[in-house]
């Protein structure tokens, strides 16, 4: 009867040879747990870091999409027409572009300013520089399509220009690198993003139809060549795929 009533209780009995003792772990076994847990984190962390940086992106490519189509929209309001490439000859994108946005640093037409968010004047813009590479990382890309206008906003980010003007058409192209050039990856269809306006003043993600770099191949956004201006017309994938940055790797 004693017995029972000291089971009932939830207590070992009294001459136990487990009364006293204490449980723990050897040092083996906390060594392994240990590299199990090193093993995971390395497995891990790389892909947790990248999601998290292509997160950032995407949040901060919708974020320059409407500021730019806002600013595009506030020019429409005040003037009753839309801004189009005649109606912007001769470099003015820029000098409308800045009356409807928070411009932070003016990098002038190029890289003419000092301020350090403004990428470094290259000798000449229409050779290949070292500031940003192609989609998949394996060319450097030419300055020439951005050189018409530079200016940081007031969240970091870097609005390039190309208001190029000749004796047949005037081309208009807004570009964007989403978290500025002194951020990595720096790379066209990652943090940098193309648009053109229209003849009739829509502004088209670059990759779409009727833009310049529009391919139905898709060869202005692939990861199997490696092309100078592979990236460009990835803006359209970026709007319209849900899964784009998650993709990035």
């Amino acid at each position: 009867m004693q017995d029972m009533i000291e089971l009932q209780g939830g207590g070992a009995p009294k001459n136990s040879s487990l009364r006293g003792k204490k449980v723990g772990f050897t040092l083996a076994e906390v060594l392994i747990t240990l590299g199990v847990i090193g093993l995971v984190a390395a497995m891990t962390l790389p892909a947790l870091i990248n999601n998290n940086r292509n997160k950032a992106l995407e949040t901060a490519f919708k974020k320059n999409y409407s500021v730019i189509s806002q600013a595009l929209n506030m020019y429409y309001a005040q003037n009753g027409e839309r801004l189009t490439p005649e109606s912007a000859r001769n470099r003015q994108l820029k000098l409308i572009l800045t009356k409807y946005m928070n411009v932070l640093h003016d990098c002038g037409f190029g890289t003419e300013a000092d301020a350090s968010a403004c990428i470094p004047n290259p000798k000449d813009t229409t050779k290949s520089s070292n500031v940003y590479k192609n989609f998949t990382g394996t060319n450097s890309i030419s300055l020439n399509l951005f050189d018409d206008g530079q200016f940081v906003l007031n969240d970091g980010s870097l609005i390039m220009l190309e208001n190029s003007t000749n004796l047949y058409s005037t081309e208009l192209y807004i570009s964007v690198d989403v978290n500025g050039y002194l951020k990595n990856p720096n790379r066209l269809g990652w943090d940098l993003f193309m648009f053109q306006i229209d003849d009739k003043g829509n502004l088209l993600p670059m990759g779409a139809k009727g833009t310049r770099y529009y391919n139905k191949d898709e060869l202005y956004c692939s990861k199997n060549t490696t092309y100078t201006t592979n990236g460009s017309g990835c803006t359209i994938k970026a709007i319209n795929e849900k899964d784009y940055f998650t993709k990035l790797r």
